[in-house]
């Protein structure tokens, strides 16, 4: 078992910067791929950032060179710097891992995000 939790939301102003982090307990963290997802009001929830257990990353096109997805595996933690945030930004914001091979598939409760003037 993996329980995830997200911090770090709030309201920001267009052009403005966000971290938001993700705890997790209860396995060993480091072998795990963690990604950051999102949900805007109406839609789809869509994966924005990926980190492998080697540090290797990939990134949404919506939020490439915008956004950077870290880890700290001594924290248990992975984190998720916003800048340059846009309105289309707003969203909440998931921390999950899966595996389908070994049937696993962890999400946190989320994080509002919402970037307004």
């Amino acid at each position: 078992q993996v329980q995830l939790v997200e911090s770090g939301g709030g309201l920001v102003q267009p052009g403005g910067s966000l971290r938001l982090s993700c705890a997790a307990s209860g396995s060993v963290f480091s072998v795990y791929t963690m990604n950051w997802y999102r949900q805007a009001p109406g839609k789809q929830r869509e994966l924005v950032a990926v980190i492998t257990s080697g540090g290797s990353t990939n990134y949404a096109d919506s939020v490439l060179g915008r956004f950077t997805i870290s880890r700290d595996n001594a924290k248990n933690t992975v984190y998720l710097q916003m800048n340059s945030l846009k309105p289309e930004d707003t969203a909440v914001y998931y921390c999950n891992t899966n595996n389908r091979l070994l049937g696993y598939n962890y999400w946190g409760p989320g994080t509002q995000v919402t970037v307004s003037s």
